[in-house]
C-alpha cells in the first residue's frame, strides 16, 4: 500500500532528476584494457524514461562524474538536462529549476550516496535505490525494491506514471 505522502507528492513532479553511478547504472566501473570506463545501463530504465518524458515530465541527469557514456546514453534517451562533472549537485539542480520556472517541491530526485542527500533533503520528493546507503534510505519517501541499475527507476517511472494515470481517471 502507498504511503498518503508518496500518493500527494507523486502528482505534484514536474521533474525527476537522476543521479548515475548506483542509480542508473549498478554502481559498477567497467575499464578496457586501454583504461577507458564504460558502464552498463538497463534498458527497462530507458524506456521508463522515454514513456516519463511523453507523458510531460522533464527528466534531468545530475552526475559527479565527468562521463562520455552518461552523455552517449542521456542523448540516445533524448535528455536534455544532462550535467557531467557536477560538484554542487544542488546549486545544479537549483539554476535548472529556475530555468524550468519550478521549484523544488515539483522535483523528484533519485541518488544512492553521500553526494546525493543535499539534493534528497531539499526536494519535494527524495528517492533511492534498494542498495543505497542508510542515510539516503533514511531520508527518502520511497525506497525501490530493485537496486541500482537492475530497473530501479522504471520502478519510479511507473509510479509517475500511474499516479498520472488515477488522476486522469478521476477528472
Amino acid at each position: 500500500m502507498m504511503s498518503t505522502q508518496l500518493q500527494d507528492s507523486l502528482v505534484k513532479i514536474k521533474l525527476l532528476a537522476l543521479d548515475v553511478d548506483g542509480v542508473l547504472t549498478d554502481g559498477g566501473l567497467y575499464y578496457t584494457e586501454s583504461g577507458e570506463v564504460c558502464k552498463k545501463f538497463n534498458v527497462k530504465d530507458g524506456k521508463g524514461i522515454k514513456l516519463l518524458m511523453q507523458a510531460g515530465i522533464n527528466v534531468a541527469i545530475i552526475s559527479a562524474n565527468d562521463s562520455a557514456a552518461t552523455v552517449y546514453r542521456a542523448q540516445k534517451l533524448g535528455i536534455v538536462n544532462c550535467f557531467t562533472g557536477v560538484e554542487n549537485k544542488l546549486t545544479v539542480l537549483e539554476n535548472l529549476c529556475q530555468k524550468l520556472d519550478l521549484s523544488l517541491d515539483r522535483v523528484a530526485y533519485m541518488g544512492d550516496d553521500l553526494n546525493d542527500l543535499p539534493v534528497l533533503k531539499a526536494v519535494g520528493l527524495p528517492l533511492t535505490v534498494a542498495d543505497a546507503i542508510p542515510e539516503n534510505r533514511a531520508i527518502a519517501t520511497y525506497v525501490t525494491e530493485l537496486a541500482g541499475g537492475q530497473g530501479a527507476v522504471r520502478e519510479v517511472c511507473n509510479l509517475l506514471l500511474n499516479s498520472m494515470i488515477k488522476i486522469a481517471q478521476n477528472k
